[in-house]
């Protein structure tokens, strides 16, 4: 590592929730600034926030840096800042060198003109000459892959091409520092691959030094050598990535526990109490290996007599493709298999059971509902709406199945 390339120190940054009272205080602000009065930046006025709260870091040269943290935690307004978008209220940023950044998808780009054009306009504003965009065209365009779209105005882009345009040409341009915000995550699977492999085998063995912000854990690890987590716009920790992602991931583990207190309550009328999740060893856990076997348990506690009960679960991913519904009705298991499994009236406690042999899914987190319904499916009692997420971890005995079906088994058992 060289020499340091962006130092933060001390940052911080407000913003008002009132649009009239934001101009409000910027023209007091400005009327003070004129008798000599400066504004002391760490008062906060009625309805004012801190989007970015005292954080501090150093970048050198040639390291990857992430930037993790839930949404609205101040991500996305500290690039905004190192980027000079934004100006700090409170500390000092110190940039050395030139700066390229993807932090708004299409930023920079003319609806009207066409995909050719805004290559040399935004080429342009990076700090590119004519002659050296003509020079890097070809390569641009190629890793765009906009083919036949390129003379066609950008307003008729899909954001996915808005993304493999913007990001050819941040690269191109060969910044000393390039800032990437969540836009990547826009773009497809292959191009996402080609753009994180872009990264670590060409940008950063030139020298190049990245700031990364992206909600997927395992880019972060794959990109970054070090990491900022931010929560309600102050620093949690900063330093080694699987450090600092195993304080993330407990923290979110945490606040579900305490989110499943208070969505599956005391014993209520027809109610879901629990949602537990264990493995082939008979513990309890959230972490699964593709191929893995798993049970689910829906502790119910039901005061009154429910009619023909049913239960649903549903797995999301962040890539929407990869859904997957299980239920005890017939109509939610057209892809994983009915095994004819039914419940007359039912009152008291107890749980439901579905017993998965083989995950045939790949890997990621997965946010899953629980439904409760009677009347064979009829009536909806409860939705206990992404109550958690559990994770498929990777393996190399990953079995080679279709994605959609699951092959399961459901059974009951009541509590004394």
């Amino acid at each position: 590592m060289g020499q340091t390339v962006v130092q933060c120190a001390s940052v911080s940054k407000k913003f008002c929730k009132s649009l009239k009272k934001s101009m409000l205080y910027g023209g007091l602000d400005i009327l003070q600034s004129t008798f000599g009065v400066i504004p002391d930046p760490a008062l906060l006025r009625a309805d004012e926030f801190w989007s970015v709260d005292d954080v501090s870091f150093d970048l050198k040269q040639g390291e990857s840096f992430g930037i993790i943290g839930p949404n609205g935690s101040g991500k996305t307004t500290l690039l905004k800042m190192l980027n000079g978008i934004f100006m700090p209220d409170k500390g000092r940023i110190t940039v050395t060198g030139k700066m390229g950044a993807l932090i708004q998808v299409g930023a920079g780009f003319h609806p009207m003109l066409s995909g050719r054009e805004n290559i040399y306009i935004n080429g342009a504003i990076l700090g590119m000459k004519k002659r050296e965009i003509e020079g890097k065209f070809d390569s641009i365009v190629d890793f765009a892959d906009i083919g036949d779209f390129l003379d066609s105005p950008v307003k008729f882009y899909s954001s996915g091409m808005y993304v493999r345009l913007g990001f050819a040409i941040a690269v191109h341009c060969r910044p000393d520092i390039l800032l990437i915000d969540e836009v990547l995550a826009v773009g497809d699977l292959k191009f996402q691959s080609k753009c994180l492999k872009f990264i670590t085998n060409d940008v950063l063995k030139n020298g190049c030094s990245v700031i990364f912000v992206s909600h997927n854990r395992y880019d972060v690890e794959n990109v970054c050598s070090q990491v900022l987590y931010l929560k309600k716009a102050k620093p949690v920790q900063i330093g080694p990535t699987m450090d600092v992602i195993g304080r993330y991931l407990t923290d979110i583990k945490d606040e579900e526990k305490e989110a499943d207190k208070k969505l599956f309550g005391a014993f209520n009328t027809e109610q879901i109490v629990k949602v537990a999740f264990y493995g082939p060893d008979g513990q309890t856990r959230t972490q699964f290996k593709t191929g893995e076997a798993m049970r689910i348990r829906f502790y119910y506690a039901f005061s009154q007599t429910i009619h023909n009960p049913s239960i649903a679960i549903t797995f999301n991913h962040d890539d929407p493709r990869f859904a997957l519904v299980s239920s005890t009705d017939y109509i939610f298991n057209l892809h994983s298999g009915y095994d004819g499994f039914e419940v007359a009236d039912l009152q008291g406690r107890g749980y439901f059971e579905v017993t998965v042999d083989c995950l045939y899914l790949p890997v990621g987190m997965y946010k899953y509902s629980v439904y409760l319904y009677s009347d064979n499916k009829m009536n909806l009692l409860r939705k206990y709406d992404t109550v958690g997420q559990v994770e498929v971890l990777w393996t190399d005995n990953r079995p080679q199945r279709s994605l959609i079906e699951l092959p399961h088994r459901w059974s009951r058992q009541e509590e004394a």
